[in-house]
């Protein structure tokens, strides 16, 4: 891979692998520390990518699959876990297509299967069909997550 092509890929996705990371890790340390072995594994394996659907679902996948490997590591079993995001870590999710949104912070609070695949339906606009893809669950599943997601949020919302 040539300097030139992984530097596009760098530019193309590093704010998607970025945001994936800090939704599943919930901290700027650790979101960093699973981006940059993205690009690591990216450099390593060189993947060849069908289309640029196949290309981001790539990235979202293994972002996903690292971050599932650090929360599983010693080191992260034995340190003790913040549940919810400090004010402080706010700053640095920024998604830069949309205003500040309070809601997103209620949707990365909620249990893994339903935060995911309400983040990706709501705020990375896949659909139903994409989601099960990347998170390799039956559509069903995605559908009833995104239900009991939403119910969630709903009162969660309703109790701040």
């Amino acid at each position: 891979m040539t300097k030139q092509i992984f530097e596009t890929y760098f530019r193309e996705h590093y704010s998607l692998v970025y945001r994936v990371a800090f939704m599943q890790m919930k901290g700027h340390a650790d979101a960093e520390d699973a981006t940059q072995e993205v690009f690591v594994r990216l450099l390593k394996y060189q993947p060849h990518f069908e289309n640029s659907d196949h290309e981001k679902a790539w990235f979202i996948r293994t972002t996903i699959n690292i971050c599932k490997d650090i929360v599983k590591s010693k080191w992260h079993s034995t340190t003790v876990s913040i549940e919810r995001i400090p004010e402080s870590e706010k700053a640095y999710f920024h998604l830069p297509y949309m205003q500040e949104d309070q809601t997103l912070w209620k949707v990365l609070e909620l249990p893994e299967k339903y935060k995911s695949c309400l983040y990706f339906f709501y705020y990375e606009d896949y659909s139903i069909k994409e989601i099960a893809n990347i998170l390799k669950m039956p559509e069903n599943t995605v559908k009833t997550n995104l239900k009991r997601g939403r119910e969630m949020l709903k009162s969660a919302i309703g109790n701040s």
